[in-house]
């Protein structure tokens, strides 16, 4: 009897162990990195239209009217324009080739030249190579690289999954599973007015919440995470 005590509450601990692990990891206690403060960026009002296929863009350098941020640790991303065959709208696309593995590490690529408060965004991606991750999503309501909304589709996790980070902790608030192909193209596609948010993943609704952490206008742009090799092309957002 007291040995099955004690296998029952080893087991216990074992399980309570795991749960506050993937807490921890999930919201990035981690993560210690102050993110310098954003320049404003002209608030965009209902109609408003901003489309970016990089088309025009040098090869090998970020694209105009972007910059490069970055959420937790590690080292910063590389974003570079460059051609891809299979670009939904040739010749180019963005990516974000840097492999560093940390896994607390989420590169951003933010748009300079409007916020939005209530949008409709959407991007083409494919998810390219990863072995800690494979994943690209879309940042939206951001008021630096530590306090945003994002929602991402992870092709090594089959999922779709939507998040609000404050103060570089990451928490999940609705989320939807299926298959995410790597190495074929996809859209993501957000739609958000006051606190509801509502994402597609190739024209289907996967996720409807709402949420209240953020409220005001902010800039929007694309994430990526860890080691992810991730294509973009095609960015547009209106606003409503």
């Amino acid at each position: 009897m007291k040995k099955s005590i004690w296998v029952l509450t080893a087991i216990a601990a074992v399980l309570v162990l795991g749960v506050a692990l993937m807490e921890f990891r999930e919201r990035g206690f981690l993560s210690s990195y102050a993110s310098p403060p954003e320049k404003p960026a002209p608030l965009q009002t209902a109609g408003q239209t901003q489309t970016y296929n990089f088309d025009s863009d040098k090869a090998g350098e970020i694209p105009a009217g972007f910059h490069g941020a970055r959420t937790g640790q590690g080292t910063e991303g590389k974003w570079v324009v460059m051609a891809d065959s299979t670009a939904p709208s040739k010749p180019n696309v963005v990516a974000q080739t840097s492999r560093d593995r940390t896994d607390y590490r989420f590169p951003l690529l933010i748009a300079d030249q409007g916020s939005f408060k209530d949008l409709e965004i959407s991007v083409k991606f494919k998810a390219v190579e990863g072995e800690v991750d494979r994943a690209g999503g879309v940042v939206f309501r951001l008021k630096d690289a530590n306090n945003y909304y994002i929602v991402r589709a992870n092709a090594l996790e089959d999922n779709y999954r939507l998040y609000h980070v404050v103060n570089g902790s990451r928490r999940q608030f609705a989320g939807a599973n299926f298959k995410v192909t790597s190495g074929e193209w996809h859209e993501l596609k957000v739609e958000c007015v006051g606190n509801k948010i509502i994402c597609y993943y190739d024209g289907q609704k996967k996720i409807e919440a709402t949420d209240d952490t953020f409220k005001d206008a902010g800039k929007m742009g694309l994430w990526t995470k860890a080691d992810s090799l991730t294509y973009f092309d095609d960015l547009h957002v209106i606003a409503k």
